[in-house]
């Protein structure tokens, strides 16, 4: 798997790093991840293209880590993970489904699957809004080490040429996880124009 513009120029910067995105578009792409003391949030913006971007929010401070298309954003006070990958729509253009969003969703399904050697039991995939799915599907098998296994991502397809894809981990409480969940989504946004190529924006 692999990732709006509230600008976040201006926050008192406890935190703050910019993360290459490998691959993209040839502009000065990056994700940057804001830790605002006084506000006990943390912002994180990311640029696609000179004219494509994204930020959300996350409640306490996370700090980041990237590889390749994908930036990994850690909780300083949990072991809770943000995985934030960018997908290029060139790899689903072999999907049949309808949109990008359906594509990508199977996409991952096929990938899990493969990698757990096995069909899912259950699958959901449900639009939160015009720019968020969210995609999820369960195993049940005994032979599975931790059980039952639920997978969830968030999918925002940016643009004709982009997907972003977030999805959370290591979190064994329901309620931290729907708090968290509730935070990404009121803070998601996507950018597109004059504002994304700004580095000031970011």
């Amino acid at each position: 798997m692999g990732l709006v513009a509230a600008t976040l120029c201006g926050l008192p910067q406890a935190y703050a790093a910019k993360i290459p995105l490998q691959g993209a578009s040839g502009f000065d792409e990056f994700v940057r991840v804001q830790f605002d003391q006084q506000l006990g949030r943390t912002r994180v913006a990311g640029r696609v293209a000179s004219h494509l971007c994204f930020s959300l929010a996350l409640q306490q401070e996370w700090r980041a880590t990237a590889g390749g298309m994908e930036t990994r954003l850690k909780s300083v006070l949990s072991n809770a993970e943000l995985e934030v990958s960018l997908r290029p729509a060139d790899e689903l253009r072999g999907m049949p489904q309808a949109d990008l969003a359906s594509r990508d969703a199977a996409l991952l399904q096929q990938g899990y699957e493969s990698l757990l050697g096995r069909p899912a039991q259950s699958v959901s995939l449900v639009s939160l809004s015009p720019v968020t799915t969210r995609w999820s599907a369960t195993w049940v098998d005994a032979h599975l080490p931790s059980g039952p296994l639920t997978v969830e991502a968030f999918i925002v397809p940016l643009s004709d040429d982009w997907v972003l894809e977030l999805s959370f981990s290591n979190i064994a409480v329901k309620e931290e996880y729907d708090a968290l969940v509730r935070s990404l989504l009121a803070g998601l946004k996507v950018h597109q124009g004059p504002v994304c190529g700004s580095q000031t924006a970011f």
